[in-house]
């Protein structure tokens, strides 16, 4: 029997593992502390926790001291046994197993000894016990319910010990106070897992929004799932780095997951974008590509060239001349439409020589061969979107974090519309939409910007570029580096802890991941060059 110290004692070791199992986020650590706490307050030498999943109870977590068994929960090795069906084939209640009658009656069967136990089949049981020596006396099976009197699980310990380690039974003291830790850990189990059911869904609806995204543009899909990717990675690595500036950053799993949701959000935004923007291939986009416009005004020019050399107003030597400038002129308006990552001032001189010919039009009036727009276009030096196109994609992020900051984040997310909304800020303050300086954003902001820099460099389903090496890559974050574009030390972690390999190991296609000469890598200081060498050297 239990004395009143013993009680006291574990009734306030009963409310310390109710706030215990009450802020414990694993399911699997859960079940595991749940069976745990049961056997020390039981002094039991073994012990088994079931949880109802439709007709059948599944095995979850097993102990047993006597014969070293160490099954199920987080630590324990993966259990084999098949669930236990509660009903047979013909509908008949399997309630002759103690197990099943606690899940179909929800009460507690208290049984002394197995082996004189009436009105349960232990046949199994004995079989079990002539195979390993082991004697199960003692049974105390208690159900689980939650909160609604649902049975969700049950929880078996069997042979309580008394202090000098003989058998004996359950008294009615130990089954109360099992019985209550039972009622909490079904509680906190049923909590855990209408959470767990929560996060699902919000998951979920992230990925509705970003499956409306990619059904606006298909070359966006793959963006929303490869930057949270990289920005984890990046992060992962950061937590592991011991020395330098970022030798204190340091994340748990709350922090990971809060990490991982902004990532999933941070182009939200882009949901208000119009697709012809976003899908802007070359710089003639509109609705359709205006390059073919501009080539019927080269097929005119060809023509009037052709009709002054019949009329003889060119002989031939100046008709070939002619139509070799009208061929070399072609090449340069559809080369320069293509996009690219600079266009030099030679070029964009040749593109406003081109857009002052004239050419009659259907109407026969004589006007400019370029318009005024499709010169602003053609001239665009970087990529194909023009200003104010360029204003509209920027836009996406002020409405990332418009749409973000409206939702009523738990605390352990209300830094997700900061993550999310920072990754296309600059160290040096000259980024959008809000102009932060380094100081001013936090670490997890700058892994994001990063993170999407690489990622857009490195795609290769974008409508308006291939994806770059990873060399070629490289150069471009390096140059950002120095720019003040990226932060440093960030930088130095991505290429010292291989994140960019990791990454191109998992979604890049072997032909972009080529051979790297880190002394040729801007940015990379030649300590990092000699190091990053060495060690690709050595595998």
């Amino acid at each position: 029997m239990s004395t009143d110290s013993e009680i006291l004692s574990r009734l306030e070791t009963l409310n310390a593992i109710g706030v215990a199992l009450s802020h414990e986020r694993d399911l699997a650590t859960l079940l595991e502390r749940i069976l745990e706490a049961a056997r020390d307050f039981a002094d039991a030498d073994g012990g088994t926790l079931y949880l109802v999943e439709g007709d059948h109870l599944r095995f979850e977590v097993l102990r047993n001291d006597s014969l070293g068994y160490f099954m199920g929960g987080r630590h324990g090795a993966p259990i084999h046994f098949p669930p236990i069906a509660m009903h047979g084939p013909d509908g008949r209640a399997n309630d002759s197993m103690v197990v099943v009658h606690a899940a179909l009656t929800g009460r507690t069967v208290n049984i002394a000894d197995a082996y004189d136990a009436e009105g349960f089949d232990f046949s199994g049981t004995r079989a079990f016990d002539a195979r390993t020596g082991y004697r199960s006396q003692s049974f105390l099976t208690v159900p689980m319910k939650d909160h609604d009197g649902h049975v969700i699980g049950v929880l078996q310990l069997i042979n309580a010990k008394d202090k000098a380690g003989a058998i004996r039974s359950f008294d009615g003291a130990i089954q109360q106070l099992v019985e209550s830790l039972a009622s909490q850990a079904a509680i906190a189990l049923n909590n855990r897992r209408l959470i767990d059911q929560l996060e699902a869904l919000f998951e979920a609806l992230i990925n509705l929004i970003n499956t409306a995204i990619d059904e606006k543009s298909p070359y966006t899909g793959g963006h929303c799932e490869r930057v949270p990717a990289l920005t984890n990675l990046l992060a992962d690595a950061v937590a592991r780095t011991t020395v330098g500036p970022l030798a204190d950053f340091t994340m748990d799993e709350a922090d990971r997951y809060e990490l991982k949701i902004a990532g999933l959000l941070h182009d939200c935004g882009k949901i208000t974008t119009p697709v012809h923007v976003v899908d802007k291939a070359t710089k003639l986009q509109t609705l359709f590509d205006r390059i073919e416009l501009v080539d019927t005004r080269f097929e005119v020019l060809k023509r009037d060239a052709e009709i002054a050399h019949l009329r003889g107003e060119l002989d031939a030597a100046a008709y070939a001349a002619r139509l070799e400038q009208i061929e070399d002129d072609r090449a340069a308006v559809r080369q320069a439409n293509t996009g690219g990552e600079f266009m030099d001032d030679d070029r964009i001189e040749a593109l406003r020589r081109i857009a002052r010919h004239s050419w009659r039009g259907p109407d026969g009036r004589e006007q400019p061969f370029l318009s005024a727009d499709e010169l602003e276009n053609l001239c665009i030096r970087r990529g194909t979107l023009n200003h104010a196109e360029r204003e509209i994609i920027n836009h996406h992020i002020t409405m990332t974090i418009r749409l973000l900051e409206a939702l009523p984040w738990p605390k352990h997310l209300r830094n997700v519309p900061e993550y999310a909304g920072g990754h296309h800020e600059r160290m040096d303050g000259k980024g959008y939409p809000r102009g932060l300086t380094r100081e001013q954003m936090s670490v997890q902001a700058r892994v994001m910007g990063i993170a999407d820099i690489f990622e857009a460099l490195t795609a290769s389903d974008r409508p308006y570029k291939p994806g770059k090496t990873l060399s070629e890559s490289l150069s471009i974050l390096g140059r950002m580096k120095l720019d003040h574009h990226v932060d440093p030390d960030l930088f130095d972690v991505f290429l010292r802890e291989r994140v960019y390999l990791e990454y191109a190991e998992r979604f890049l296609p072997p032909e972009q991941v080529d051979a790297i000469d880190w002394h040729r890598i801007p940015g990379v200081s030649p300590e990092l060059a000699a190091e990053l060498t060495a060690r690709d050297a050595a595998g």
